[in-house]
């Protein structure tokens, strides 16, 4: 188990995507997903109140509701719930208003007391950032919410808004949750993760899998490119560069019995500051390569190995 920040929350160092529920993975294969989740001992779920409005038919909060759905159903104990805002048709940005709103409509499809952690999902530089924390603040103070974080934020904004907290008094954020893994490290380890350090927050990376690519799954851009709706994120990744990467992660996961995958979880895991890294599973077969993930310890040299192998400088032009 591993402690969220400076939090009360301390949860299995994985976190399940939400975001394939109601889009790739429906009701009841998201029940599926979440029963063996749980029953591997993964304890915390990641979502948004905007999962999925990009499917054509969802209008936002599928995600949410399917998981609401799961909870009432099988009231499982000690489950950690993260989810965001600004990002829902209906609750865009985060004027104080927006929030509160936005905050109990999440209750609602959720069907939870409180959320136990909760994001802003994008900044939103159209509202004065003391309005934003002053209503982040008041959700904690009235039992709302319980622990507060940011998403996507730039280190100068985490900054300010630590401030901002210290200096009026309200709850601040104990986790920021950027895009981090093998193949996409720069800018977080360069800004994020020093500032997270500073403030001890912890890091609860997302696309932990670089959607998919660091499962070895796609080894060219044609596989990529139109076997599932997620696919072609990974498509990017299939370069020369990144294939070297896919090649040291299977021969030192070979070494631990260990998946692709289940070997770029722990190399994230490692990594300073990081918490839980968020993975998602479209089926329940899916879900003991994360768990495994989420147990893997590598040794030194294997961790240097991949960072040395994944270092990338863009070429001069």
């Amino acid at each position: 188990m591993t402690r969220i920040g400076s939090s009360d929350l301390s949860v299995f160092p994985l976190s399940l995507g939400g975001n394939v529920f109601g889009w790739t993975a429906d009701r009841d294969t998201s029940f599926a997903v979440l029963d063996a989740f749980v029953a591997g001992g993964g304890d915390s779920i990641d979502t948004a109140d905007a999962y999925s409005a990009w499917v054509p038919g969802n209008s936002g909060g599928e995600s949410e509701t399917i998981i609401g759905a799961w909870l009432a159903s099988r009231r499982p104990q000690g489950v950690v719930v993260a989810t965001k805002v600004s990002q829902h048709p209906q609750f865009p940005g985060l004027s104080a208003a927006n929030i509160r709103r936005a905050a109990e409509a999440s209750l609602g499809r959720l069907g939870v007391d409180a959320i136990d952690l909760y994001y802003a999902h994008f900044d939103d530089e159209t509202v004065p950032l003391e309005e934003t924390v002053g209503a982040f603040g008041q959700l904690v103070t009235d039992g709302l919410v319980r622990n507060i974080a940011v998403s996507n934020y730039s280190a100068d904004r985490i900054r300010a808004w630590m401030e901002i907290a210290r200096a009026t008094g309200v709850a601040a954020p104990v986790a920021v949750q950027p895009h981090y893994n093998l193949v996409h490290r720069n800018e977080v380890e360069e800004t994020i993760v020093p500032v997270a350090t500073e403030f001890g927050l912890g890091l609860v990376p997302y696309y932990a899998l670089a959607s998919g690519f660091l499962t070895g799954k796609y080894r060219s851009v044609d596989e990529a490119g139109h076997t599932s709706p997620r696919a072609a994120g990974a498509a990017k990744y299939a370069t020369e560069h990144g294939l070297r990467i896919i090649d040291a992660l299977e021969e030192i996961g070979d070494a631990h019995g260990a998946s692709i995958a289940a070997t770029a979880l722990a190399w994230l895991r490692a990594q300073p500051a990081v918490v839980a890294p968020i993975a998602s599973a479209r089926t329940p077969e899916q879900v003991p390569d994360l768990l495994a993930g989420g147990r893997l310890s590598l040794a030194d040299d294997e961790i240097a190995r991949l960072r040395s192998v994944s270092e990338w400088t863009p070429a001069q032009v």
